[in-house]
């Protein structure tokens, strides 16, 4: 952090710096900020000064973002969720009237989202929130009621339930997959064009391990698509980009209405699974009980029940 106050002259730069790429105006970052448009082009301009490096590309109406500046666009958008993120759980801390649950986006957005219904049917009087972030935080101590962990189930410390068995086979959007006409064995597919999930610091199969599974190694698949999120993984192969890990519990949802297709016939059960965590040292207020009991029941269900639902 002390090298970081060397590399920028105000961290307040990063805030303005965000608001104008995702506005794609100095005017209408400065409107959100309270500012006038002449001081965040004066701190974007000092910004670029201090890294040596052109972020936008000025335009008369707009401003687009340099390929540096793209890059820094996405590490600093994360980072100040993160930041929202831990801010908003220390200003909670003590309070028992809410539950929260920390999560991936990917299962966030594609497991809970499209559940959340029933868990307001059934207990309207909880205030639930989700918090997101591609690390696995410590649950007592910042104050998170309950975790969702991809692993082996042996979490000291914890008490755990299993949401599913890790499943993991390619989907595609259903034109692409139509499309791979020569789709008609495992090694086919490394001709075709791969997403590949980068997180930064969770441990997570990729392609190579898949294709290794399968008994195919020593195989360069490292072309193709990069990103650092698996909600956005999901998004680039609904979108057509190419064919992306689909886990089970996570893609289930878009396959049942028809954004993505799979090929579940060439599954890796990997051992591992998804496993709902909790303190085993910190008590669970009354609304935290209601939401564990909720999750594992809908778990526990499966997809037939959800689907008559």
């Amino acid at each position: 952090m002390a090298r970081l106050s060397h590399l920028l002259q105000s961290p307040r730069a990063l805030i303005i710096f965000e608001a104008a790429a995702r506005l794609r105006s100095f005017t209408r970052a400065g409107e959100e900020l309270h500012m006038q448009q002449p001081s965040v082009s004066a701190a974007i301009k000092g910004l670029e000064a201090g890294l040596g490096v052109q972020l936008f590309l000025r335009g008369h109406r707009q401003v687009d973002l340099t390929a540096a500046g793209a890059r820094l666009y996405s590490d600093v958008t994360k980072a100040l969720h993160d930041m929202e993120n831990s801010i908003s759980a220390v200003r909670q801390m003590g309070q028992q009237s809410h539950v929260t649950i920390s999560t991936s986006s990917a299962f966030s957005y594609y497991w809970m989202m499209p559940r959340l219904h029933l868990l307001r049917a059934r207990h309207p009087e909880i205030d639930l929130r989700m918090q997101n972030s591609d690390r696995e935080p410590e649950l007592a101590s910042e104050n998170l009621s309950l975790g969702i962990r991809l692993g082996d189930g042996n979490y000291p410390g914890y008490e755990t339930a299993k949401i599913a068995d890790e499943i993991i086979y390619p989907v595609a959007s259903p034109r692409v997959m139509a499309a791979a006409k020569n789709l008609r064995s495992i090694p086919t597919l490394m001709s075709e064009r791969l997403i590949h999930l980068e997180e930064p610091i969770r441990q997570r199969p990729n392609w190579s391990d898949w294709f290794a599974h399968h008994g195919i190694r020593d195989r360069d698949v490292s072309a193709g698509l990069r990103l650092n999120d698996y909600a956005l993984v999901l998004q680039a192969a609904v979108s057509g980009e190419g064919f992306a890990f689909g886990w089970e519990h996570i893609v289930r949802n878009l396959l049942d209405r028809g954004m993505l297709a799979a090929r579940r016939e060439w599954s890796w059960r990997t051992g591992q699974g998804i496993y709902l965590l909790w303190s085993s040292h910190a008590p669970l207020s009354d609304h935290a009980i209601a939401v564990r009991d909720w999750i594992i029941d809908v778990a526990r269900e499966g997809p037939e029940a959800e689907a008559a639902r």
